[in-house]
């Protein structure tokens, strides 16, 4: 079978204002971005792994922890507007026209979704090399909660489960691509991550209410590591 050429991009900014350089702030004994990497890194299936940053020390602690860094990301696509989709554009661009590199699946994973389970990054991909015909495949959590949202000031129901025990609901799916995201790099060069014909692979962890983008959310993920012994990408 013919192997599909697959990179790992992790999109890690030095100019974060909630958590002040917070893509190598510690987490338990690592810094942030290292326990992503190392996702990235355990996945089987991916060929490379790319770190976009905007700065030159946190290029170096990202070598230091197995990834690549072979350009920093300029200064235009690193400020609180750009988006994560123009980093991975760029990334992408860039190995081609300076390396000649082209792959067929872009992953995405983001430092601040770290409690993932030891399979979903694997996982994503499998599904885009099993089946041809989908753009993307992401991770996604169930959830059995009533939403709502307000529509010109009156209140409408996005989902109605009618409080039936939550063991009879259908769930829904909260995306979280920033756990783990595989998509086509021609779904990329639209400026998308997630293409037409898309994909939900349900993840559960003990840890995935946190985003760590504040002093509290990291206070907490550290709190899970230490007293709870909840480590990311399923190490526990």
């Amino acid at each position: 079978m013919k192997r599909i050429k697959t990179i790992a991009i992790i999109p890690a900014r030095s100019g974060s204002k909630g958590l002040k350089r917070k893509n190598i702030q510690l987490l338990g004994s690592k810094p942030l971005v290292a326990w992503t990497i190392e996702a990235a890194l355990m996945c089987p299936q991916i060929d490379r792994v790319v770190v976009s940053t905007d700065s030159q020390e946190f290029a170096e602690i990202s070598r230091q922890w197995g990834a690549d860094v072979p350009f920093l990301r300029p200064a235009h696509l690193s400020n609180d507007s750009a988006k994560v989709e123009d980093a991975m554009l760029h990334a992408i661009e860039w190995l081609e026209e300076n390396e000649g590199s082209t792959y067929e699946i872009v992953v995405l994973l983001q430092t601040t979704d770290v409690f993932r389970n030891a399979t979903i990054v694997s996982d994503v991909v499998s599904a885009l090399v099993d089946d041809p015909n989908l753009d993307t495949a992401f991770a996604a959590k169930p959830d059995y909660k009533n939403y709502w949202k307000d529509e010109a000031g009156k209140s409408v129901r996005l989902s109605n489960h009618n409080y039936v025990p939550r063991q009879a609901r259908v769930p829904l799916y909260r995306e979280d691509t920033g756990v783990a995201l595989a998509t086509r790099t021609s779904v990329v060069r639209t400026g998308q991550r997630v293409g037409g014909r898309a994909k939900i692979i349900s993840h559960e962890n003990p840890g995935d209410f946190i985003d760590i983008h504040t002093e509290l959310d990291l206070w907490l993920a550290n709190v899970l590591i230490r007293e709870r012994n909840i480590i990311p990408n399923g190490a526990n």
